[in-house]
């Protein structure tokens, strides 16, 4: 990231009704999601076994997740007997804190890095230019990000907000500031902005001796770190630097090898619709004449031991960071990533972030409701998580409060601003339902007065009405169509 940074941003209400009336934006995002999602469906059909796949690896996680005290400790003493160091980050500061020194510590003041989720959580790359660090993206798209002073928008492709044009642009205008200069002439061709980004890359990767990564997996049983990606970046920076420094959230432990085989086959298929990752890195400590001579496990906590004590919300550390959701998701169509204010969009990031950062904010508050419940995340899901049920989930907790667990203690945080009306509606809708008499009157008024039922709604309700139509009130109640119907036919 360029030093921007999610802080501050609307609540996504606000944000979305921006971004929903840009009209660029919206056909870059239509685009790319049903190309993406089409292609990923036809990966997914060649397989017969896809879902004992999708439930072996729920499973998987699931296990990991139960016992990830032990296969914590375990990946600790692997990557320790393997020559690596590991830390233990208990939330974004710490974890900043430690990667900066760590930085320091070699005497340099540029950093290469492979993409990576965790570190744009943390705002990894602003911690170290506060430090006099530079960090460069090597991802495409994360350096697309990175020169146009945006914002990743995307799990899977940051700048897919982007289109062709726009990139050529970033490139002519903001190249020169980072590092070797955009070729004269150059188009918005992808095989010359391909090549522009190559030969930009090619220089900071040949005099890197620092790199940053993230990992797709840390599998607990040896200690090993794997990284998949398609471009190849990642394998220049987990080799070619003196020093490899890992940030990686704590639930990206799989107890074994045997457990990751199962992953290499439902991540390439869910994120890109390959068969099989271009570029699997795999590293295991440090070895003698073979790349990083010094490496860093940083592991990541920042909220993630408390979403594990949440019994229902917990499911959403299975995450394997596929963008599968997004893809299908109407709402992140149209909205794009941005208003979600977060490093994860979409649907995945609409219960995740609320976990890891609470629903104190008014943003974190709003990402619950960020969703129209139409279940098409779950279906494309890998690793199943119901992301629907968290969402409901996470409403009631944001709407009714309750107790929740922060920073290992439980505690009980008040309802969200806002949902007073909210609350009253729903008492009142239990009441009456809890009442047959009562809902049979309600019905019976409702259906009398339908021709003085206002076209939009008063009130909170206007939110809702602005963008619908109201249903019309029929002319009887089930109730009382079915009484009359049946009083009416012969025995």
């Amino acid at each position: 990231m360029s030093g921007r940074t999610y802080l501050g941003l609307p609540a996504f209400p606000d944000a979305a009704a921006r971004s929903t009336r840009n009209v660029t934006l919206r056909g870059n995002l239509r685009h790319a999601t049903h190309t993406i999602r089409d292609k990923r469906a036809k990966a997914v059909a060649e397989l017969d076994d896809w879902q004992r796949l999708r439930a072996a690896g729920a499973a998987i996680k699931t296990r990991a997740l139960r016992h990830l005290d032990h296969y914590l400790e375990q990946a600790e003493a692997a990557v320790t007997a393997a020559g690596g160091q590991v830390h233990w980050a208990a939330d974004a500061a710490e974890a900043n804190r430690i990667v900066t020194e760590l930085v320091r510590a070699t005497g340099e003041t540029e950093v290469v890095k492979v993409k990576s989720m965790a570190t744009q959580e943390i705002g990894l790359n602003d911690a170290l230019a506060e430090a006099g660090i530079t960090a460069c993206e090597t991802d495409l798209a994360e350096l697309i990000v990175q020169l146009g002073d945006d914002l990743p928008s995307h799990i899977l492709v940051p700048a897919i907000h982007r289109n062709r044009t726009e990139i050529r642009d970033i490139f002519r205008e903001r190249m020169a500031d980072w590092g070797r200069p955009a070729p004269e002439g150059l188009t918005d061709r992808p095989a010359e902005l391909a090549e522009a980004a190559r030969l930009h890359l090619r220089e900071k990767f040949l005099r890197a001796r620092v790199a940053v990564s993230g990992a797709n997996f840390v599998v607990a049983e040896t200690g090993s770190l794997v990284v998949v990606e398609s471009e190849g970046n990642g394998r220049m920076c987990l080799t070619l630097p003196e020093t490899l420094i890992s940030v990686v959230g704590i639930e990206k432990v799989v107890p074994t090898w045997q457990d990751l085989e199962v992953f290499l086959q439902l991540l390439p298929r869910s994120s890109t619709a390959e068969r099989m990752n271009p570029y699997t890195s795999m590293w295991t400590g440090t070895t003698g004449g073979d790349g990083p001579r010094n490496f860093h496990l940083v592991l990541l906590d920042n909220g993630r031991t408390d979403a594990l004590a949440d019994t229902v919300g917990r499911q959403a550390l299975r995450c394997i960071r596929c963008s599968a959701c997004l893809n299908v998701c109407p709402v992140y169509e149209r909205a794009g990533g941005h208003a979600y204010g977060s490093a994860y969009p979409g649907p995945i990031g609409a219960i995740l972030t609320p976990q890891l950062r609470g629903t104190d904010s008014e943003l974190d508050a709003s990402l619950p409701f960020a969703s129209s419940l139409c279940g098409a995340c779950y279906e494309v899901c890998p690793v199943a998580i119901d992301i629907p049920e968290v969402l409901v989930h996470l409403r009631e907790r944001v709407v009714e409060g309750g107790e929740v667990v922060r920073g290992g203690t439980k505690v009980t945080i008040r309802p969200a601003k806002g949902h007073a009306a909210e609350r009253a509606a729903m008492r009142a809708a239990r009441w009456t339902l809890d009442h047959p008499a009562a809902l049979r009157t309600a019905q019976r008024l409702a259906s009398r007065t339908r021709r003085l039922h206002p076209r939009r709604l008063p009130g909170p309700g206007r939110a809702w009405s602005d963008t619908r139509a109201v249903p019309e009130v029929p002319a009887e109640s089930f109730r009382d169509w079915w009484r009359r119907t049946r009083e009416e036919s012969p025995e």
